[in-house]
């Protein structure tokens, strides 16, 4: 097996990036990279700690984040599982990478940027919904925005009906918990878990 360990290896590989690979990269949003934002139900947070790497899908009814001005998103931190490894990153290490994504559409957005983790009073009830707020706001500094190429999405077909895998093929949570833990009562887990999603979706 042959490893490329440098840089320069790399790029006498894959040669020099064209015009449109670089230009489309922004220090703040384009009105076109808001349009696209602002359309996104659901992004992929990346971050990075101590302990390694999280990445993290995050998602909402409308917009998954509000943008505060072209160069700040605000992502709420709804109910989740507790573990807060993203939130655990951020507050060591500020790094931050996001890719939005729209239903129907082969593009991506991506951001890479810095972040922080406010609770302030008046922004967590900004973003109140059926009577809840989230416990904390992921304030993300855009350092660079750019779209990505549509050749993935389109190599996987992701928005085709057709290609839609039905969920009685799949494992479910409770059949990989007691994959994790012998003795897990995972039928009890996906039997409840219909209840306790909507107890605690937002």
């Amino acid at each position: 097996m042959t490893i490329l360990r440098s840089v320069e290896d790399l790029q006498a590989l894959y040669g020099v990036p064209g015009e449109a690979s670089l230009i489309k990269v922004r220090p703040a949003l384009l009105p076109e990279y808001r349009r696209m934002i602002e359309a996104s139900p659901f992004l992929a947070l990346a971050t990075v700690g101590p302990a390694g790497l999280v990445c993290s899908p995050r998602g909402d009814a409308d917009c998954v984040v509000r943008i505060a001005d072209e160069r700040t998103l605000l992502l709420p931190d709804w109910r989740g599982n507790n573990r807060i490894d993203s939130l655990i990153n951020i507050v060591r290490d500020p790094r931050v990478a996001l890719m939005f994504m729209v239903p129907g559409s082969n593009n991506v957005i991506r951001v890479n940027g810095t972040a922080e983790v406010c609770i302030d009073e008046a922004l967590l009830n900004s973003f109140e919904m059926d009577g809840r707020h989230p416990r904390s706001v992921v304030v993300v500094t855009i350092g660079e925005v750019y779209f990505q190429c549509a050749r993935a999405v389109m190599r996987a077909d992701l928005w085709n009906p057709a290609r839609a895998v039905a969920a009685q093929g799949l494992p479910t949570p409770g059949d990989m918990l007691k994959s994790a833990k012998e003795d897990f009562d995972g039928s009890s887990y996906d039997r409840e878990w219909s209840e306790r999603a909507k107890k605690t979706m937002w």
